[in-house]
């Protein structure tokens, strides 16, 4: 009989789930696992902190579709690494997180870095478990892997012990269970187009997290021949070519307001994998819970319907098997128009610059970059008021080429260009962070140098935290307290991290500087802002 230990049990079974890339910190608590990662291809990317390596993790799930996969270490690397999976789970991405725990012979007796994890994840992921004995490692491994894809995807957490990591028994077999199958019923199909045809203000809303290459054209098609203006969710505005003729922007944080009204006037809504949350209908202010449009819901998770306003239709399904079904029985012949070309017009309108106070205009980067940085360049980035101006005047025309935190978790933006650059080599990856976004993840420079991601990072330097400070002054006006920020040389530091730095004082030096940066190499561009820019509502009002 083959005997193996728990480490080359867990590494053979990452393989099987086709597993190519793992995140981590390494520690004490899982020797046996980075044993049992020696003899396979996957690569271990080693990061500088287990936040900074969940974010990858969580980023690259979003790339791939399949579950990112990390390892940290108990205690404080657990708790380190519990910010990204915040982001996983509020985001739907599918994440399997293995934590290295104390030895069940000492557990309970308060050791060594020991946390009780069931009890510490409990509500932030949609799983956790830990593994007490070496023979059922593998039962374990496929559920966690099950779960974190199916219905709304998002984290689950294995918990190793470390006796039973490092203890030997009999190696499982090489059988994984088949992913659950679904169907939309034909009556949900001809009621759901009954109300779309029969509406007269439609509209079409794109959200979630399982969505495939070709969905948002199909959903393109679909919003041309109903005639309807079609929008996205927070931070999912990758999810269609923003090009397209009913595409009317983005229902997030520092909406269009014209967008806003048509949500609040339409009088049948769509919901593909979106949901109508506090940031989708600014508080739940758009729309009347008691007198609410015609709702067709489409969710891979039937927990998410009907949530907050009822549902006249509630389909358990993802996106794409319900948009097939509608674009077999829709005429092919476009509709006429019900508001399409209005919205989009809105839209267009929308995407005026807006001056903003300095030498260095914002605005105009983010609009040169629209212009100039191509449909494969991936963009990510963090939380913050300079993230307002990417979503306002940036259009995205490929689906995977937005990673952003739903969240609002700073400091995303660097280690998930990190993620990218890894998936994506011989793309241009470019992340956008503000000051004190970048330098709560600044460390994963190193990591980006170590395994080669030449990206290029893009740095708003306004010297505060801006949209706290925003804030700040409308509600107490005069009284600064907690908001300012001290900052690093950005050209020395990159040049220590054997990249490149380029200082922006005006508008005109940035396109000549990115040029540069994307021949290849790690350079940082610091955009130097007016400190009150990043820190009005008016530079984000319009």
């Amino acid at each position: 009989m083959t005997t193996r230990h728990g480490g080359k049990i867990l590494a053979d079974r990452l393989a099987l789930h086709g597993v190519d890339r793992v995140f981590s910190v390494p520690g004490e608590s899982f020797l046996a696992a980075l044993d049992g990662l020696y003899d396979h291809d996957i690569q271990n990317v080693v990061c500088r902190q287990e936040g900074g390596a969940a974010m990858m993790a969580e980023a690259d799930a979003k790339l791939t579709g399949r579950p990112g996969v990390l390892f940290v270490t108990r205690g404080p690397g657990a708790t380190n690494a519990s910010s990204g999976l915040h982001v996983a789970m509020h985001d739907a991405t599918p994440m399997v997180v293995f934590v290295g725990q104390v030895p069940l012979a000492h557990r309970d007796r308060g050791v060594f870095q020991e946390v009780n994890y069931r009890a510490l994840f409990g509500p932030l992921v949609k799983w956790v478990a830990e593994v007490e004995r070496t023979d059922r490692l593998a039962e374990y491994i496929d559920r966690a892997f099950r779960l974190a894809s199916s219905g709304r995807p998002g984290p689950v957490v294995l918990a190793l012990p470390e006796d039973v990591l490092s203890a030997e028994t009999a190696a499982p077999g090489a059988t994984i269970a088949a992913a659950p199958r679904s169907g939309v019923e034909d009556s949900a199909i001809a009621e759901t187009i009954d109300i779309l045809t029969s509406a007269e203000r439609p509209m079409i809303l794109l959200g979630g997290s399982v969505w495939g290459a070709g969905d948002g054209a199909r959903a393109g098609e679909l919003a041309q021949r109903l005639g309807a203006p079609l929008a996205v969710t927070f931070r999912r505005q990758d999810f269609v070519d923003n090009d397209h003729p009913n595409y009317a922007g983005d229902l997030g944080v520092g909406m269009n307001p014209a967008l806003g009204r048509r949500l609040s006037q339409a009088d049948a809504v769509l919901l593909l994998g979106a949901e109508l949350n506090d940031i989708t209908t600014q508080e739940f202010t758009l729309i009347d819970a008691q007198d609410p449009p015609a709702i067709v819901q489409v969710s891979p998770d039937p927990d998410t319907s009907s949530r907050v306003y009822p549902a006249r239709v509630a389909i358990t399904a993802r996106p794409s098997h319900l948009l097939n079904d509608l674009l077999t029985h829709l005429p092919y012949v476009p509709s006429h128009d019900r508001g399409a070309a209005a919205a989009r017009a809105e839209y267009e309108a929308w995407q005026d610059p807006q001056e903003t106070p300095g030498a260095v205009k914002l605005e105009e980067v983010i609009l040169w970059l629209r212009d100039h940085a191509g449909p494969e360049t991936i963009l990510t980035n963090g939380a913050g008021n300079y993230a307002a101006f990417l979503h306002r005047y940036y259009r995205w025309r490929q689906r995977g080429t937005q990673l952003a935190p739903t969240s609002g978790s700073m400091g995303y933006g660097l280690p998930a260009a990190v993620a990218a650059k890894l998936r994506h080599p011989e793309r241009t990856v470019v992340c956008l962070a503000g000051d004190g976004c970048l330098q709560m993840t600044i460390q994963e420079l190193s990591t980006a140098r170590q395994h080669g991601a030449d990206i290029i990072v893009i740095i708003a330097n306004n010297g505060r935290y801006g949209t706290i400070r925003m804030h700040q002054e409308k509600h107490y006006p005069g009284r600064v307290s907690g908001t300012e920020l001290f900052n690093p040389d950005y050209v020395q530091l990159a040049s220590a991290y054997g990249g490149t730095g380029h200082r922006i004082t005006e508008t005109e030096a940035f396109g000549p500087a990115f040029e540069v940066a994307r021949q290849g190499g790690l350079h940082l561009i610091e955009l130097v802002l007016d400190t009150k820019m990043l820190s009005t509502t008016k530079s984000l009002s319009g």
